[in-house]
C-alpha cells in the first residue's frame, strides 16, 4: 500500500464573477521515504495541490490519505510545511524558532528538543542559538526553517519552491543539504519547483502537470544512477542531461498548448 495516495481530486475556485477548475481529475500515490517534485507551468495547480495534501483546502472533489489515513490532516504533527520565505519570527532566538512547533504541539520533551538543536549543528550552524533572525544570512535562515520543519518529526514534508529566493549558489548548496538530510532521516517529500534541473536532481519521481486546468500530464522515473547522487553531482551525469531534454520538450508543448486557450 502507498505511503500517500491522492485519489480523484477536483477542485474549483469560487468567486462572485465565475468558477475556475484549478485540478481536475488528479490521481496519483507516493512510497515512504520516496523524493518526488510536482513539475509544471503557472497556474496549473501544483500549490493548489499542495496545500490540499498539507489541509489547508479542502477539495471539491475527492481525498487523500497518509498511511491510508483520511483524516490525517487534523493531526497537524504528521505534516511538516517549508515555504519561500522562512517565515522565522524575528522578535524569537533561533532556539525559540526552531522549538515553537514542539511547543505549540506540546512536545516538550527533552529529547526531542536535543534532537533540534544537535540537527542545527549537524547542517553546519553552531554557536547561533542565541542570536536572532536578522542576524543570518538567507540561506542560513532556511535552514533554520529546515531544522523547525523536521524538529516536530512529521511524517512527510511539503516544500513549496524553498530556494526560489536565494542567490545560484547557494540554492545549489541547500539542494545538498536538504537533499541529504530528507535522506538521512528517511523522509517522504514532495517539492513544488518550476524548475527542471532542480526536480531531476533532487528527486525520485517527477509528477509533470498541465495547466487549465490541472491535469497530471506525464509522470518520469529519474534512473537510479543519479538518485544515488547528491544533486550536484547528478548535475554533471550524462543521464540528468538526457532527461532534461525529454522533459523540456514535453514542458515546451504544454505551454504552446495553454497558449492557445
Amino acid at each position: 500500500m502507498s505511503f500517500l495516495t491522492v485519489e480523484q481530486i477536483h477542485h474549483v475556485y469560487f468567486t462572485t464573477l465565475q468558477a475556475t477548475t484549478a485540478l481536475e481529475d488528479v490521481s496519483l500515490s507516493i512510497e515512504e521515504g520516496e523524493f518526488v517534485s510536482f513539475l509544471g507551468p503557472s497556474g496549473c495547480g501544483k500549490t493548489t495541490l499542495l496545500s490540499i495534501i498539507a489541509g489547508l483546502l479542502k477539495p471539491t472533489f475527492g481525498v487523500t490519505k497518509l498511511d491510508a489515513d483520511p483524516d490525517y490532516v487534523e493531526k497537524k504533527q504528521d505534516i511538516g510545511y517549508m515555504l519561500q520565505q522562512d517565515y522565522l519570527f524575528p522578535w524569537k532566538t533561533i532556539r525559540e524558532n526552531i522549538l515553537l512547533g514542539l511547543k505549540l504541539q506540546k512536545k516538550q520533551q527533552i529529547e526531542l528538543e536535543l534532537r533540534a538543536l544537535k540537527l542545527l549543528n549537524e547542517i553546519g550552524l553552531t554557536n547561533v542559538e542565541s542570536l536572532y533572525p536578522n542576524q543570518l544570512s538567507g540561506g542560513m535562515r532556511q535552514r533554520v526553517a529546515l531544522v523547525r520543519t523536521l524538529a516536530t518529526n512529521p511524517k512527510i514534508l511539503l516544500l513549496d519552491e524553498p530556494f526560489s529566493a536565494l542567490d545560484y549558489v547557494t540554492k545549489l548548496k541547500l539542494e545538498n543539504l536538504v537533499f541529504a538530510t530528507l535522506k538521512n532521516f528517511n523522509k517522504t517529500a514532495i517539492l513544488v519547483t518550476h524548475d527542471i534541473g532542480e526536480a531531476i536532481a533532487m528527486s525520485d519521481r517527477i509528477f509533470m502537470f498541465s495547466a487549465k486546468p490541472g491535469r497530471l500530464y506525464q509522470t518520469f522515473i529519474v534512473p537510479e544512477e543519479l538518485k544515488t547522487l547528491a544533486p550536484f553531482e547528478a548535475r554533471n551525469h550524462s543521464l540528468y542531461s538526457s532527461l532534461f531534454q525529454t522533459i523540456w520538450k514535453e514542458f515546451e508543448g504544454i505551454e504552446e498548448h495553454a497558449t492557445k486557450y
